[in-house]
């Protein structure tokens, strides 16, 4: 591992939680991304204004970080934007089928003690854990 930073990753996830833990005291809203953003998508729904607030957050922070002087490297993605595409569906669709997002079951739910926060997240990482180890060994990505 190269880009071990054991205490900007500290800080980072003090922040994530600090941020997750305000958002619910302020609003009473859990902190998942997907949950967020389909209240955007919802044309009845009344509390727009944090909402994009919260994601034009998720936004702009990597570009003010970068304007200062604390740029990241590009993400390595797919030549295919079919692929992006499909995949960006696939996230989406299982978001919904999850009951939410890894930020909002990985993050808050495990934070509350939630069962189904815990089962979910756990799901999610062996799922990710087979699927580097099949790219990567099986099809050599």
């Amino acid at each position: 591992m190269a880009d071990f930073t054991p205490v900007s990753a500290a800080i980072g996830g003090a922040l994530i939680g600090f941020s997750a833990v305000l958002l619910l005291l302020s609003t009473g809203r859990i902190a998942g991304v997907s949950g967020i953003f389909s209240g955007l998508l919802n044309l009845r729904s009344e509390d727009k204004g944090w909402r994009i607030a919260f994601i034009a957050g998720l936004i702009l922070a990597p570009v003010i970080a970068d304007l200062i002087g604390y740029g990241m490297s590009p993400p390595k993605l797919p030549s295919s934007w079919a692929v992006i595409v499909v995949a960006g569906l696939l996230v989406g669709f299982g978001s919904r089928l999850g009951g939410g997002c890894t930020s909002g079951h990985g993050i808050c739910g495990i934070g509350r003690l939630s069962p189904r926060s815990v089962a979910a997240t756990v799901i999610f990482m062996v799922t990710a854990i087979i699927t580097v180890a099949i790219t990567r060994h099986v099809l050599g990505g």
